[in-house]
């Protein structure tokens, strides 16, 4: 000890931390209090059992030194034990999780037991890498160790992190079940968001009076990702504190704990503009998505709010089909919430009967593992609605009132979701209640503009209740927001409904058979182009479009289609659509 009372020694360092704190004093202030005071005990007799002691103990982390890294490792591995014990038949959204990181290094260790430096530093890093309920260790600590403990060793990699100059390696070590309860929760059962940040865009225009356009393009990104209920979005004060930084997207991303990363540029030139937007896989660096916008500045805020719109309508649906492929990737075992949600969207994407029935009983799947998953409830309503009108489940009143139970159970668990909203117009519209579908769907298009399924969910309800000229503009606009989306097909589809509904068959033609051209198209784009044909009296063309109708769904019949039309509301507008069916030649 110097005469400072300050001294340099290596030590062994644990750093802990309570996942979701402030949710559980949110739901229940008086019984997380107790819970934390019952884990501080089991992690004050731990450390002291394995030869510790306690430096901090701070709102709901714990920081603790010891003289080996064996004794780190196993008070680590014993208290992620009994911590898992001590929440045993409590609901998992009711638990006390802790996350915690183990480093051996130098600390800097004053008189009063105060311990800080790099060593501390990496051990909070090692915290923030582990899984809730699991320990993540050092390379130097796996080194240490490895002889001594009867544990493995998964490798996480290495991760650049806040404040350390280098990449640290970490291990994850496995922690095992209690005599007297069950495992702790390597991995929270509830839905995790995936997390994006936008970092400000880039002015490339070399005017510095035009900055104000690049960070107002930056903002309203973010406000319009936000609106996706599914994303977490890194605050505006966080990613603007990397302006004018030369980055590492990699690097930013472990620091603000994001999955993707959004970045761009704007170029302004006289009276045109040019913005460039690109999308990265924040772990690896890789560039999932990327696209350029040249535009003329008649009116410089029209055109912000259009290309924002246009950006965020594009991220949305390939940030989703990267979070699919993720989950079709993970062994069984080891699903979530979120992973079954997913593998439930992939299936619905599919668009056939069997994949309907397997996404149900996946997103049936995912609210068991976590019953206030609001998605998940709202994605089995509408598969359930799809199951009525394109694979021959009858529309009951029994079926109608679960699709209407779960959708309103969706928009009550989260009432900011146009999504939730959105399945709730459907199955209004499906129990031909067309009031309060086109209700949800304003609701839906308030809470996101730029959900392309939003839009096309209003044109779809529109043309169904008649009102087909307002329908055609946003039909339009789902199509214009989100060319790649898995539903583009159905907005295709739909805009060609609304056309032979109008009597523009040409028109109508057109768009079933773009609607055609995308994969996992529905048989129902099939129909309406046999429709569109029927009634311009196009015979070589009509033939071979019935015959390939019929090769794709062979009991399609007029009768087939008046019954899954049952949520037309005017009479006329039905026979119409069956008379071009039955002048193509379609079965009665």
């Amino acid at each position: 000890m110097s005469d400072t009372g300050i001294r340099q020694r290596l030590a062994a360092i644990m750093a802990a931390d309570v996942v979701g704190y402030s949710r559980l004093m949110g739901a229940d202030e008086e019984r997380t209090v107790a819970l934390l005071d019952s884990a501080r005990a089991i992690f004050k007799a731990r450390i002291e059992a394995h030869q510790g002691r306690i430096a901090d103990m701070a709102g709901d982390s714990v920081l603790a030194v010891f003289e080996t890294a064996t004794g780190a490792v196993m008070a680590a591995l014993d208290i992620q034990k009994k911590i898992g014990a001590l929440g045993a038949g409590a609901p998992q959204d009711r638990r006390m999780v802790f996350r915690i990181g183990v480093h051996l290094g130098d600390v800097i260790e004053k008189a009063d037991g105060t311990v800080y430096g790099d060593g501390v530093n990496i051990a909070a890093r090692l915290q923030g890498l582990a899984e809730p309920g699991g320990v993540t260790v050092s390379d130097v600590v796996r080194g240490a160790v490895r002889d001594r403990a009867s544990t493995i060793f998964e490798d996480q990699g290495e991760h650049s992190v806040k404040n350390i100059a280098r990449p640290i390696r970490a291990f994850r070590l496995p922690v095992e079940p209690s005599a007297s309860g069950p495992k702790a929760l390597s991995e929270p059962e509830l839905a995790r968001k995936p997390s994006v940040a936008v970092l400000p865009f880039d002015n490339m225009s070399g005017d510095p009076s035009q900055e104000y356009f690049a960070d107002g393009i930056t903002e309203d990104i973010i406000m319009a990702l936000s609106r996706n209920r599914w994303l977490s979005v890194v605050a505006r004060n966080s990613t603007f504190a990397l302006k004018g930084r030369s980055i590492d997207v990699r690097r930013v991303a472990q620091e603000l704990a994001a999955n993707y990363v959004v970045e761009g540029s704007v170029r302004r030139t006289g009276n045109r503009l040019r913005i460039a937007a690109q999308l990265i896989d924040g772990a690896s660096g890789s560039h999932i998505w990327a696209e350029r916008y040249d535009r003329d500045l008649a009116d410089i805020f029209a055109v912000q709010d259009e290309v924002t719109g246009a950006i965020a309508g594009r991220i949305e649906p390939e940030l989703g089909a990267v979070e699919r492929q993720r989950a079709e990737r993970k062994p069984t075992q080891n699903w979530n919430a979120w992973d079954c949600y997913h593998l439930g969207l992939s299936h619905m994407y599919r668009f056939d009967k069997g994949a309907n029935l397997e996404a149900q009983r996946l997103f049936r799947r995912a609210i068991a593992f976590d019953p206030k998953f609001a998605a998940a409830h709202a994605r089995l309503a509408y598969c359930i609605v799809l199951q009525m009108v394109y694979y021959d489940a009858p529309p009951t009143r029994d079926t109608l009132d679960e699709a209407l139970s779960l959708a309103r159970a969706a928009a009550s668990l989260d009432d900011k979701d146009a999504f939730c909203h959105l399945a709730v117009g459907r199955v209004h519209l499906a129990r031909r209640e067309y009031e309060e579908a086109l209700a949800q769907c304003r609701t839906s298009l308030d809470l996101n503009p730029s959900f392309a399924q939003a839009h096309c969910a209003m044109g779809n309800t529109l043309t169904h209740t008649g009102r087909v000229e307002e329908a055609i503009p946003s039909l339009q606009e789902a199509i214009r927001l989100s060319p790649q989306d898995p539903w583009r097909w159905a907005f295709l589809s739909y805009a060609a409904m609304a056309h032979i509904s109008l009597g523009q068959y040409d028109k109508a033609v057109e768009l079933a058979r773009a609607a055609l051209r995308v994969p996992n198209c529905q048989y129902w784009a099939n129909a309406h182009l046999v429709a569109a044909l029927g009634h311009l009296g196009k015979r070589d063309e009509t033939r071979e479009a019935v015959a390939e109708l019929l090769s794709r769904k062979a009991d399609f019949s007029c009768r087939y289609a008046e019954e899954h039309l049952f949520h037309l509301a005017n009479r006329v507008q039905l026979e119409h659509y069956l008379e071009g069916l039955r002048k193509a030649g379609v079965p009665a």
